[in-house]
């Protein structure tokens, strides 16, 4: 082959390649100005009524007129929320099936059920963090228990008989009130209970010392006086909240329920950075942000990919935690 025909043929090729990059860029870019073009299907692993399911509602109606469609929630509550994360998992990866998924969800239950049916690794990607959602540890008003200096010297003293209210078993509060029993060597007792209200009248029935859970679930009774707000499980203190965190007693503690917005792998880039942008806007909106801190929930920014580095950041932190404690999958 002669050098001029292969002068001709590499400038074929280059010619050709970069025409299909050209073509590509048009396609995706294309396919982010119609997307999307009906109805789209927000999964959310909780029932009705839960946080999860009301801060999904809240934001699908934002979406809604965004988009010029609707953004229907599916509701599919039980076992750790595995019919949720596995119905996302196994959906269409074209953008019109998405998942509202709440912290324990994604990082919790893959370690703790033997069959979880999804794997987050491979499944699903991350596509925008809502925020991130503290949660405060109360001790019944009553009790005397005011601070968690306290709460440790009363357990230890009643070895066998100090106890928490846990939640949710393998829930996030729950296992965020198994770490402060460790941390503080305070030798308590775990009582489980189905769901949250019913944990919280345990402890205003003075039948646990403490429990866990997300601000939104304990404020009022903060409020009113019936319940001692002990610690947050933030690294810094919260604003408009005069609550010591757990790390000031504890260095190092953090535990952070948060929500993301999560595809199907394989989902268009185009898409993903789409939804990305229209979900950061409505969050950061000043009435937005305001409602969602009234909720406990203080919003994010990510790009992403920053969303796809704090999910892995927050699998490894439940994974040390499930073997710290030495939670068998079931």
């Amino acid at each position: 082959m002669n050098l001029r025909l292969r002068h001709s043929l590499s400038h074929r090729l280059l010619g050709a390649a970069a025409l299909t990059t050209a073509l590509t860029l048009l396609s995706t870019g294309a396919l982010a100005q119609s997307w999307p073009t009906r109805s789209v299907k927000l999964i959310v692993p909780a029932g009705a009524g839960a946080a999860p399911d009301v801060i999904a509602r809240l934001l699908g109606e934002r979406l809604s007129q965004a988009w010029g469609q609707g953004v229907v929630v599916d509701n599919r509550p039980g076992a750790g929320g595995i019919p949720g994360m596995s119905a996302l998992a196994r959906s269409s990866n074209d953008g019109y099936t998405l998942g509202f998924v709440p912290a324990a969800m994604g990082t919790i239950t893959p370690l703790v059920y033997k069959n979880p049916q999804f794997n987050p690794d491979t499944d699903l990607t991350s596509v925008a963090t809502i925020g991130t959602s503290p949660l405060v540890l109360v001790a019944n008003a009553s009790s005397g228990i005011n601070t968690l200096q306290d709460l440790a010297r009363f357990a230890r003293a009643n070895v066998g008989k100090a106890n928490f209210a846990a939640p949710q078993p393998n829930s996030l509060p729950h296992l965020a009130g198994e770490m402060v029993n460790k941390v503080g060597n305070m030798g308590m007792t775990a009582v489980p209970y189905q769901a949250p209200p019913a944990a919280l009248a345990g402890l205003l029935g003075g039948d646990v010392l403490m429990t866990t859970d997300g601000i939104p679930g304990l404020i009022g009774q903060i409020k009113s006086g019936r319940l001692k707000a002990l610690a947050v499980t933030s690294a810094q203190r919260l604003p408009g909240l005069d609550i010591p965190t757990v790390a000031e007693t504890y260095p190092g503690y953090e535990a952070i329920g948060w929500f993301q917005i999560i595809a199907p792998a394989g989902t268009p880039t185009a898409v993903i950075e789409k939804i990305n942008a229209d979900v950061n806007r409505i969050i950061n909106a000043p009435d937005m942000v305001t409602r969602l801190n009234d909720m406990g929930v203080y919003p994010r920014a990510d790009t992403p990919s920053v969303a796809r580095d704090f999910f892995a950041s927050q699998q490894k932190v439940m994974k040390k935690w499930v073997s710290d404690l030495g939670i068998q999958a079931q």
